[in-house]
């Protein structure tokens, strides 16, 4: 068994900005050298989410609107009235969604459907520099 981590960072805008980052972690996979395995997709902090999509306009502006739905930005949060900074929908955002994926690593290649991407998704309220951790594990 051998694990294999590494980091990259992402500019992003907040406000439910969506980044697809499936081409990095399909490159990572292959200079693993993991045959078989997982890898894990973990974004550090507490405003930001990783989860799987189609990537295609309609898809992103369906989850963009559902996610309003769920967790406004125009109601109360208490977070915002005890800190002031105005991201309390952000926190709450990303804890519905969370902050890791795993996916299995098959034959030195990612178990993603054929439609199926790995998207980052800022939540806060003013552009940010985000990490996102990779690593895999296997043989």
């Amino acid at each position: 068994m051998s694990i294999h981590s590494t980091t990259f960072t992402l500019q992003t805008a907040g406000f439910t900005d969506i980044h697809d980052i499936t081409g990095r972690a399909s490159r990572f996979v292959s200079s693993s050298g993991v045959q078989n395995g997982i890898l894990t997709v973990f974004v550090p902090g507490s405003t930001a989410g990783i989860t799987t999509i189609e990537y295609e306009d309609g898809a992103l502006e369906d989850l963009k609107n559902a996610i309003e739905r769920l967790a406004p930005k125009g109601i109360h949060y208490a977070h915002d009235a005890r800190w002031g900074d105005g991201n309390g929908f952000a926190h709450v955002r990303a804890a519905i969604l969370g902050p890791s994926l795993a996916v299995p690593i098959i034959r030195s290649r990612l178990g993603l459907g054929t439609w199926q991407q790995i998207i980052l998704i800022d939540f806060d309220n003013r552009p940010r520099e985000r990490t996102i951790i990779l690593q895999a594990i296997g043989e």
